[in-house]
């Protein structure tokens, strides 16, 4: 459930777990939009009046056989929907919305709440969950529709939980697209943060899809577009098969990426791995960009850097943690258009990266390596600057004309400080619209191929620092320095001159209280 100005909501695409704080006037429930009052209507003498009054009917009798089976899921995280699909408490829901707790809170549309245990995943980052309510034998359920009945064009409907408080909300629309080889329904029905893990049904109130992204190519991912992802039920029945059977993986596998069905290559410490991008490989639904998967097994501590280089794409990085969240991603920081990363590790299992490119539709071969961590040097900031016609194996002396970089180490050697602010998130704080935490933005003049270091520290929450260079462009951001330490840091170089963007965040909309901010 990633919610910040990141390129991933889990992995690269939007993903619509997170909740949003809003002030809403004159709310009315969705049963009241769909103005029941037309269905008593006995004036025929109009067609077209006849035709909407039958569409209400469906819309009403959609809503009001599936309404009661589906669910507020509340986690360590945010808050999502789910479906309950069998009478003894089985709901599933978005492994992106459940992924990283044991245990979460099922609302029922009736009110009813319950602690409900995690119980599986699916494989191979299939975006699915099952979530159990115990001690139950006679909850609502929905009914799964056949796969082979889904056509383009059909109605579609959905409901959800929209931004974490609007329950039962019910939208229409139409199955716009099936993409058939990696199970998913694409739609226009509206669907929003919060809705994740929700039903897509069809005219008889069944089952479809599992609601689980948006095509946002936005910023912040957080609002819908008119594109939005179900995973369809070709991929739902066999994953509710392992639940039953007891073979479905306990813990999240891979990444949840949307639909799941990517192959993850093994990349090894210190062994360059080359590719290529193009329309035989993996692609993110947010901004329908390749990329390759790689998996690598790391342990809680360990600090590790990757790069990506090319000549023939702009290289973009995400490395995913073993339940799927983000970790860090770059765009820029390996010099030139090559991307380069150092995090620490925060936990023991499997790590994902995606190599990635900036933008849709690029194609070419890259390179990629994965070696032990360490802080990038000014000599290797210096010999990989765009504009100065490098060639392989020559370093950047001081008489290339590269004073202005040399200054920078100066100062750079010299811990000078850019930007310092102490600070409260709290009452009159801007408010991240994805996942409603709080945040302060503050801004610094950069120079292409300056090294900076960003770090938030606060001693009342958990911190959350994102760095966005001229464009929009979100250059580096981290949630924790290190395990076990909730303060932020990010060490980047600057692709170009211009105005650059911190933002002062909380990891959650519950973060309130002071806080440092320091770039040097």
């Amino acid at each position: 459930m990633n919610r910040k100005f990141i390129r991933s909501a889990t992995s690269g695409f939007a993903v619509l777990g997170a909740a949003l704080s809003l002030n809403v006037l004159n709310a009315v429930s969705p049963v009241e939009l769909l103005n029941l009052a037309r269905l008593g209507q006995t004036d025929t003498s109009s067609a077209q009046a006849q035709t909407l009054d039958q569409e209400e009917v469906i819309n009403v009798r959609v809503y009001q056989q599936a309404s009661p089976a589906v669910v507020s899921i509340e986690s360590n995280d945010g808050t999502g929907s789910g479906i309950i699909i069998s009478q003894d408490g089985l709901v599933i829901t978005n492994a992106h919305v459940v992924s990283g707790s044991e245990k979460v809170k099922v609302t029922l549309a009736d009110g009813r709440e319950f602690e409900a245990d995690v119980v599986a995943f699916g494989e191979n980052g299939l975006d699915l969950a099952a979530v159990k309510i115990s001690g139950q034998n006679n909850l609502p359920i929905v009914q799964i529709a056949s796969s082979d009945s889904l056509t383009v064009g059909q109605r579609a409907f959905a409901i959800g939980n929209p931004f974490g408080q609007f329950q039962g909300t019910f939208t229409t629309g139409i199955v716009s697209r099936v993409d058939a080889n990696r199970g998913l329904i694409q739609t226009d029905t509206a669907i929003n943060p919060g809705n994740s893990g929700g039903p897509l049904l069809n005219s008889q109130g069944q089952l479809i899809g599992v609601n689980s992204a948006i095509f946002s190519p936005g910023s912040n991912g957080a609002n819908n577009t008119g594109i939005g992802f179900a995973i369809s039920t070709d991929r739902v029945q066999p994953f509710l098969t392992a639940v039953r059977n007891g073979t479905a993986p306990r813990i999240a596998q891979q990444s949840p990426l949307l639909g799941g069905g990517y192959v993850a290559k093994r990349i090894a410490m210190n062994t360059p791995v080359t590719g290529r991008l193009d329309d035989n490989s993996n692609i993110l639904p947010t901004d329908r960009s390749f990329f390759d998967a790689y998996t690598f097994e790391g342990r809680e501590g360990d600090r590790i850097t990757i790069e990506m280089s090319s000549t023939q794409v702009d290289p973009f990085i995400i490395l995913l943690a073993p339940d799927g969240q983000n970790v860090a991603q770059d765009d820029d920081s390996g010099g030139g258009s090559n991307a380069r990363l150092t995090a620490a590790l925060p936990t023991d299992g499997i790590y994902t990266v995606l190599a990635n490119t900036y933008q849709a539709g690029e194609t070419g071969e890259y390179s990629i390596r994965l070696a032990p961590g360490s802080a990038a040097t000014p000599q290797r900031q210096a010999q990989n600057q765009p504009g100065q016609n490098n060639q392989p194996g020559q370093n950047n002396q001081p008489e290339q004309n590269n004073q202005p970089e040399q200054n920078n180490q100066q100062r750079q050697a010299a811990g000078q400080t850019i930007l310092r602010e102490e600070g409260t998130l709290g009452p009159g704080s801007q408010v991240l619209p994805d996942d409603g935490s709080l945040y302060q933005e503050y801004s610094f003049e950069g120079r292409q191929g300056q090294a900076i270091t960003a770090s938030m520290e606060s001693p009342d929450f958990d911190t959350y620092l994102i760095v966005i260079g001229p464009g929009d462009r979100v250059i580096a951001q981290n949630d924790d320095a290190a395990p076990q330490n909730t303060n932020s840091t990010v060490t980047v170089t600057l692709p170009e001159d211009g105005t650059y963007r911190v933002i002062a965040n909380a990891y959650d909309r519950t973060g309130r209280g002071r806080y440092t901010l320091e770039v040097r």
